[in-house]
């Protein structure tokens, strides 16, 4: 792979890495964008409550708005959140956190239905077919730690850790 591309690859991963990190921290400490400090997760307030229970339309809204605010769902929701964050940022464990972020990607887009500005394509699908493409290019060996982490017993061991 030309070392542009390699770059670019690196660049798509560090820069999706944040989307999903920067979701973590605004959530867990409200810093005002997306989360107000009054409802940030640590001074109790529900990570998912908000959306599967106002946000949500279409055929699955019943069922989503049924688990809003547990605290299972929010807890995975944010350990989610964190993990492919960070797998992404250091560039380890792109494989699985490619598969993770696109059940993930599916449960949030499937949550409003249709999307509202496309009958069908918006930026969950979008970020799917990313991480798709970041698994497929090997990305975490450009810019991250990848290339270390391949060489690690665990990973030699369990090769779907990649």
């Amino acid at each position: 792979m030309s070392k542009k591309i390699e770059s670019v690859c690196g660049l798509l991963r560090l820069s999706l890495g944040w989307v999903f990190l920067w979701a973590f921290i605004d959530k867990l400490w409200g810093l005002g964008f997306a989360t107000t400090s009054a409802k940030s997760w640590l001074s109790g307030g529900s990570p998912t409550l908000g959306f599967l229970k106002f946000g949500t339309h279409g055929p699955f809204a019943s069922f989503y708005q049924g688990i809003a605010g547990n605290s299972v769902v929010d807890w995975l929701f944010m350990l989610g959140l964190l993990a492919l964050g960070l797998a992404l940022i250091l560039g380890i464990g792109i494989k699985i956190a490619s598969y993770v972020g696109t059940v993930l990607l599916l449960l949030m887009w499937s949550a409003a239905l249709p999307p509202a500005n496309n009958p069908f394509l918006d930026e969950h699908i979008i970020y799917i077919l990313i991480l798709i493409g970041l698994a497929s290019a090997n990305a975490g060996q450009y810019l991250g730690f990848g290339r270390w982490w391949s060489t690690t017993g665990l990973v030699k061991k369990h090769p779907f850790l990649q």
